[in-house]
C-alpha cells in the first residue's frame, strides 16, 4: 500500500478547536464565492442539532465528508466513491474503519445522514478525537495493496491538512474558475468579521447584507 491514507491525515489535522475554526472559514469563503448553496463544495451548520455543529463537503460526484463537533469531541467521516474500500465494493464497511469508534461517537456511525437507505454506514475513512486525546485516532486497518490513496482520505481532506489561505486560493481558482484575492482569504481564515471591502474583493456583485443568513448559519464572527 502506498500513498496517503487516513493514518497520515490523523497526523496532519489540527486540534479540534483549530479544525472547527478552519471549517467555518472555508464555509464562509464558499458562501461568498458561491451564493447558491447547492453549488458549494464546503459548508458548515452551526445549528445542526441542539448540541452539535457539522462541517461538510460534497463534490456532487459521490465523494463527501462530514465532521461533527460536539461536547464529546469531534467525529470525522469520509467517503470516496471510487475507493476499493467502499462499503459497496466489500458488502459492508471495510474492516477496521469503524470497528474501534468509541461508544460516545456510535450515534454518528448510525446517523441517518451518514448511512444509506438500508442503514449501512457510508464511509471509507473515519477519525475521531475526544477532549482528553492528544491526537486524532483511527481504527486498525489493513489497507488494500497497490492503491494510491486507498481510502480516498488524502484527497478528501487535502484542504484541511494543508490548512493555509494559499491552499484555499489555489483550490477556489481552479474550482470556481475566478481569480481569488489572497488578502481577503487571509482575512477570513483569521476569522475577522467581514467588511464590505473584503466581500467585494472576493465577489464584486455580492453585498455584506446578502450574507447575513449564511453568517448566522455558519456561526461566523460578526462586528459587535
Amino acid at each position: 500500500m502506498t500513498g496517503v491514507t487516513v493514518i497520515d491525515v490523523a497526523r496532519q489535522l489540527p486540534a479540534v478547536p483549530a479544525l472547527r475554526d478552519l471549517c467555518r472559514s472555508i464555509a464562509m469563503l464558499e458562501a461568498i464565492l458561491s451564493p447558491e448553496w447547492e453549488h458549494r463544495l464546503y459548508s458548515f451548520d452551526a445549528h445542526w442539532s441542539s448540541s452539535e455543529e457539522m462541517a461538510s463537503m460534497r463534490t456532487g460526484s459521490g465523494d463527501e465528508y462530514a465532521i461533527v463537533f460536539s461536547p464529546v469531541g469531534a467525529f470525522v467521516r469520509g467517503f470516496a466513491h471510487e475507493s476499493p474500500m467502499s462499503p459497496y465494493a466489500s458488502d459492508g464497511p471495510w474492516p477496521g474503519v469503524l470497528d474501534e469508534v468509541p461508544e460516545v461517537f456510535r450515534p454518528c456511525v448510525q446517523e441517518p445522514a451518514f448511512t444509506d437507505e438500508d442503514g449501512m454506514p457510508v464511509a471509507t475513512a473515519c477519525l475521531w478525537r475526544e477532549p482528553a486525546d492528544d491526537g486524532w485516532r483511527t481504527g486498525t486497518i489493513d489497507f488494500p495493496e497497490d492503491y494510491e490513496d486507498a481510502d480516498g482520505a488524502g484527497e478528501l481532506f487535502a484542504i484541511l491538512t494543508a490548512g493555509t489561505p494559499t491552499a484555499y486560493k489555489e483550490f477556489a481558482e481552479d474550482y470556481y474558475e475566478v481569480p481569488v484575492d489572497l488578502a481577503a482569504v487571509r482575512h477570513v481564515y483569521a476569522l475577522e468579521p467581514l467588511t464590505p471591502d473584503v466581500v467585494a474583493a472576493l465577489s464584486p456583485h455580492l453585498t455584506l447584507a446578502e450574507l447575513a443568513e449564511d453568517i448566522a448559519s455558519i456561526g461566523y464572527p460578526q462586528q459587535l
